[in-house]
Parts: structure tokens; C-alpha cells; sequence
């Protein structure tokens, strides 16, 4: 190969290496993708370790520095919101039947910072079948902590009002 082919090609592939890197390049949008789908199982598995009470798996969702605030209450590092959930919800994972669902994820990742919106919606046995006992939704911020997508802080807000008391029958 020719000197002046060689120049040419070194030319060809210094052109080519900034696009590879550029925001609309397949391999950035490929590793967002990547990105988006991890956040979207961290969110399905936070339903999932919450309903089975296994609240170290729960807590390990989070950034080390992580915080979840809601109904009762706003706690921060991970230590402390398996703590604080245990203490609020208990271990059993025999709990009657109640379970969450998570929906509507609308997730933008920036790097390694992302955010997410989504709903919840907590079912409970019923007379009749599962009945919805609570909605809301969750406004989240997630860091790459240690190469793996966690939650930097989580907020949980009810959209509907809490269960009334059960009386007496």
C-alpha cells in the first residue's frame, strides 16, 4: 500500500472514530437502550422484593447514599431504608395475597444519571376478587453506581386516598 493510501486511510478511520462516540451513533443509542431496559428491572424488581419482603434485595435497589421518601416517612442510605422498611412493613412475606403493580415507565437516561416516572397500584384480596386498595406514582433519580443502575432517591406519592379502617363486622 502506497504512503498516500495509507495517509487516505488514517484520514478515513480518524473521521470515523469521533461518530462512533457522537450522542446519535448505533453504539450510543444501543447502550441507552441497554440503560433504559436495566432501569426498567430495577423498577419491576423493587415491586417484586417489596411484595416477597425480602428487604435486603430491596435495599440493595439502592445507591449506597440512596433515599426513598413516602407516605411514612423519608430515609436515607441503604442500611437504613432496610431498616426503616422492615420496621414499617415487617418480613413476612406471607402477607395475604396483596401485591403491587408497576406501570408506565417513561425513563431518559443521561450517562451514567438517569430519571423515571412511573404508577403503582397495590391489589388486595377482595369479596370479589383483587380490588385496587392505593395508586400512585413514583418520580425517581438513578446513578451508575459500581458499573449497575440503583436508585438515588425514589419519591412515592399516593394519587388516591388511604384505605379506610376495617370496622366492625
Amino acid at each position: 500500500m502506497s504512503r498516500g493510501h495509507l495517509v487516505a486511510l488514517a484520514l478515513v478511520l480518524s473521521a470515523a472514530a469521533p461518530a462512533a462516540q457522537s450522542p446519535g451513533s448505533l453504539e450510543a443509542r444501543v447502550k441507552r437502550l441497554e440503560d433504559r431496559e436495566q432501569i426498567a428491572q430495577l423498577l419491576v424488581d423493587y415491586g417484586r422484593h417489596l411484595d416477597s419482603r425480602d428487604l435486603a434485595a430491596y435495599a440493595a435497589l439502592f445507591a449506597e447514599e440512596g433515599e426513598w421518601a413516602g407516605g411514612f416517612g423519608t430515609v436515607k442510605g441503604r442500611r437504613n431504608i432496610q431498616a426503616f422498611m422492615e420496621k414499617s412493613l415487617g418480613t413476612d412475606p406471607n402477607r395475604g395475597g396483596s401485591y403491587h403493580v408497576m406501570s408506565n415507565f417513561v425513563i431518559t437516561v443521561k450517562g451514567d444519571t438517569a430519571t423515571a416516572w412511573s404508577r403503582w397500584t397495590f391489589i388486595v384480596p377482595g369479596e370479589r376478587g383483587a380490588a385496587v386498595s392505593q395508586a400512585g406514582r413514583y418520580d425517581d433519580t438513578f446513578i451508575r453506581e459500581k458499573g449497575a443502575w440503583k436508585f438515588q432517591r425514589r419519591v412515592a406519592s399516593n394519587d388516591t386516598a388511604p384505605p379506610a379502617p376495617a370496622g366492625p363486622r
